[in-house]
């Protein structure tokens, strides 16, 4: 089997789990402020898993959601303390890579209210560069439209290292993004742009298909990591909303998920796991599988 990169899974809602807090737009400040060990355990439990990676837990760190909140001084350290998570972990296992995960301004899933490129790409380079000699890659996440796409792909460089541009596609018609433009015209964007990996992440499992058949036609390395919700509600689209406007399907567990993973490794994935919804289960059973 060809070399299969890992990724680790899902850190919303995991550490929502294990916190036992309400959930809030803010859940990813709240928790490093209230439980700042919580992230460093869960980023251990997927290294013992078998994930190669550990996405640091700053895909939502951006200056539009802390602003009027108790944390909007503190955006420096936040960021501090997700890559610092990440580290503890990776010391403790003797191995691995750190992502730093950049996540989209305004909200996910929001294509309509994503900034244009002059007001975008500082907000997105200022996150890379906190970034800056501690991950070893950057993974542009839920990238839902081609202005989206091009704006994170711009900022990222400020990082200094390879940037992975992942892509979340219409539930019902996984040849397009969100926005309802093509996946297609993704690829010379990403190509051009500087992209070392082509991705689909945060769809459900039977959309990504369609979408990897479109990126194993192009030049990048490519993979997929889907998330469990049921579907993106319209209320979670909505300003300030958080995880309780979505719901868990009860039908992908470990063994599911990694069904669905393994035929993505069939059409030409290379790089597979988790995304909201998934656990270090998860991971662990398609390490399994990607070992026999």
């Amino acid at each position: 089997m060809t070399q299969i990169t890992l990724l680790d899974g899902g850190m919303g809602q995991e550490l929502l789990r294990r916190s036992g807090d309400a959930p809030t737009h803010q859940w990813s400040m709240c928790v490093m402020h209230d439980h700042p060990h919580l992230v460093a355990d869960i980023h251990a439990d997927y290294f013992a898993a078998g994930a190669d990676i550990a996405t640091a837990n700053t895909y939502a760190l951006h200056r539009d959601r802390l602003v009027g909140t108790e944390f909007e001084k503190d955006f420096a350290s936040l960021f501090d303390s997700a890559l610092g998570a990440a580290e503890i972990a990776r010391a403790a296992h003797g191995a691995g890579l750190i992502a730093g995960a950049l996540g989209p301004l305004n909200g996910s899933y929001r294509p309509d209210a994503h900034p244009d490129l002059h007001t975008a790409i500082p907000l997105y380079a200022e996150c890379a560069g906190l970034m800056q000699g501690r991950v070893d890659l950057v993974i542009c996440e839920t990238v839902a439209s081609l202005l989206h796409a091009r704006a994170v792909l711009v900022a990222a460089q400020k990082a200094g290292v390879p940037v992975w541009l992942a892509v979340t596609v219409d539930d019902a018609d996984g040849t397009r993004l969100r926005s309802g433009e093509p996946v297609s015209d993704v690829l010379p964007l990403a190509q051009g742009e500087g992209a070392s990996a082509l991705l689909a992440n945060c769809s459900v499992p039977e959309a990504m298909p369609a979408a990897l058949e479109v990126l194993v036609a192009g030049d990048l390395p490519c993979g997929v990591y889907a998330n469990a919700f049921t579907r993106i509600t319209d209320a979670f689209t909505q300003a300030k909303s958080n995880v309780s406007a979505l719901a868990a399907r009860n039908d992908l567990g470990p063994v599911s998920y990694a069904d669905h993973a393994m035929r993505w490794v069939s059409q030409g994935a290379t790089i597979v796991g988790g995304c909201c919804e998934t656990r270090p289960e998860h991971i662990a059973e398609l390490a399994r599988r990607l070992t026999r």
